[in-house]
Parts: structure tokens; sequence; C-alpha cells
């Protein structure tokens, strides 16, 4: 279980990342971030920004998940 929760929680990140990297919006525009990550294989970062608006503000305001967070 916590091998795939760090993968899932990767898997995230490195979705946040690569939208962040393109340039193409501003990270609080959730539903172009989703689209984007989404035309790009991350449906990691899809799901997660739809059942955790609040955590993904934390994510990329702070790099981190939130201290009680486990997806």
């Amino acid at each position: 279980m916590a091998d795939s929760t760090k993968t899932l929680k990767g898997r995230i990140i490195e979705g946040v990342e690569f939208v962040r990297d393109t340039g193409l919006t501003n990270m609080f525009d959730s539903p172009l971030v989703q689209r984007i990550a989404f035309d790009n294989g991350y449906y990691e970062l899809v799901n997660f920004i739809e059942e955790h608006k609040n955590e993904y503000g934390h994510l990329i305001l702070t790099g981190e998940f939130p201290e009680d967070f486990e997806p």
C-alpha cells in the first residue's frame, strides 16, 4: 500500500511539474491544468484536482501535500 501511495503522489507531482514547465497556464486555472494534464497522460493529476481542490491548492503553493493527506 505504501509503495502505491508513493507512486500515486509521485505521478501527481510529476504532472504538476509537467504542466508548470509548459508555461501554458497559470496553475490556479485548474480546468486548463486538468486539460493539459489529460492531454499528456497525467490522469492522476486530473482526478486529484477534481476530488481534492484544497489539497491541490496547498500542493501548488508549497510544493508538498498537506501533512495528513493520503490519496
